[in-house]
């Protein structure tokens, strides 16, 4: 009986088997319009002597602070791109660990003039500072992408590819920031949020204010706004701090509200330095400290505890998809192909996820 069991199994088995067969037989072997999809999916044969005509294509990328290591995984991803579709990566950028706009368009103009260059990706932090790169660079035939940081009214912003996160996206360390602060049962003090806007970078401004926003919501959600001071400056983009002395700043600005329960910085500058002064003052694990971007730096803060949750925009995936951008563009004609690379909350009892595969 046993084995006669068996045998039926098996018969259903294979009649499963021959079904499955069967409905997988609706090939398609070519496009409606006629062509073969293996044709179609070939290199075009002019790319590869695209601008530079030199039998091969060259991309650089360029990055306004290339000395602090967020950028790191960035460049990590453009070297992988460039390598699946056969394409030298330059990877350039200003040595300084803190923004510098102005080097980082030194380089830029030096590179668009090169002829060996047949495309160009570049972080825009400035706002309005980057128009004449990307005229030239029309003017000279290179194709333009951005990443990691959004300049919105950049020249010819609706015909060039935009890769990075959204600023809003610091709201989920906000909301997380009011969530840490209930979860501890801390029912009153000041929550922080220093910045600065004299660099003009509307990006972190933006994220500055949507974690300011996110917290007072959050709150008041709950019933509890009314015994909180949050305060991030007179326009909500940041209490104005120091920029050439994050942590002196942040020291100084803990030490005089005297009654500081929680802080959000929303770069890679001004994290660390929360880390550091709460370090400095005694007040690691006493506060609820979030901020954004996954350097080294911040990593070493949430395992310490300095840090409570930092945002993540993902920068493997900002050097990756905008080298692969401008591939599509040449090979392709395809454009303006935005990728938004969305955000991670990580905290002390998840950092031990990330930095695998190099991606921080």
């Amino acid at each position: 009986m046993s084995r006669l069991v068996s045998l039926t199994f098996g018969a259903i088995a294979l009649s499963l088997g021959a079904t499955d067969a069967c409905a997988q037989s609706g090939n398609v072997g070519a496009a409606v319009g006629g062509y073969s999809f293996e044709d179609a999916a070939k290199e075009h044969p002019d790319t590869k002597n695209f601008h530079s005509a030199d039998g091969h294509l060259t991309f650089a990328v360029v990055t306004q602070s290339a000395g602090n290591g967020f950028f790191d995984p960035l460049y990590v991803g453009a070297t992988v791109a460039g390598n699946i579709i056969g394409a030298e990566v330059l990877l350039l950028g200003s040595e300084a660990p803190n923004q510098d706009v102005a080097r980082e368009i030194e380089i830029l103009n030096q590179i668009v003039q090169d002829p060996t260059i047949d495309g160009i990706i570049m972080t825009t932090p400035q706002v309005g500072a980057y128009d004449d790169i990307v005229r030239a660079a029309a003017a000279n035939g290179i194709p333009v992408a951005t990443t990691n940081s959004f300049d919105g009214t950049i020249l010819n912003r609706s015909s060039i590819s935009h890769t990075g996160q959204d600023a809003s996206a610091a709201a989920i360390a906000g909301e997380a920031l009011a969530k840490c602060l209930m979860e501890r049962g801390i029912e009153s003090g000041s929550i922080v949020l220093p910045s600065s806007t004299a660099q003009g970078n509307i990006e972190v401004n933006d994220r500055v204010t949507s974690a300011f926003n996110a917290i007072v919501k959050t709150l008041n959600d709950a019933g509890k706004l009314g015994a909180f001071k949050v305060d991030a400056g007179p326009q909500n983009t940041g209490i104005d701090t120091n920029p050439n002395d994050p942590v002196a700043g942040v020291v100084t600005l803990f030490e005089s509200r005297g009654d500081i329960v929680g802080a959000f910085g929303g770069d890679a500058l001004f994290t660390p330095a929360i880390a550091k002064a709460s370090a400095q003052l005694g007040m690691t694990g006493k506060i609820c400290a979030y901020g954004f971007d996954l350097g080294p730096a911040q990593l070493d803060a949430l395992r310490s505890g300095d840090l409570t949750g930092v945002i993540g925009q993902q920068p493997f995936l900002q050097g990756f998809w905008p080298v692969m951008q401008l591939y599509l563009q040449i090979d392709r004609g395809i454009s303006a192909a935005n990728l938004d690379t969305r955000a991670q909350l990580v905290t002390r009892e998840t950092v031990g996820n990330i930095g695998k595969r190099y991606e921080n």
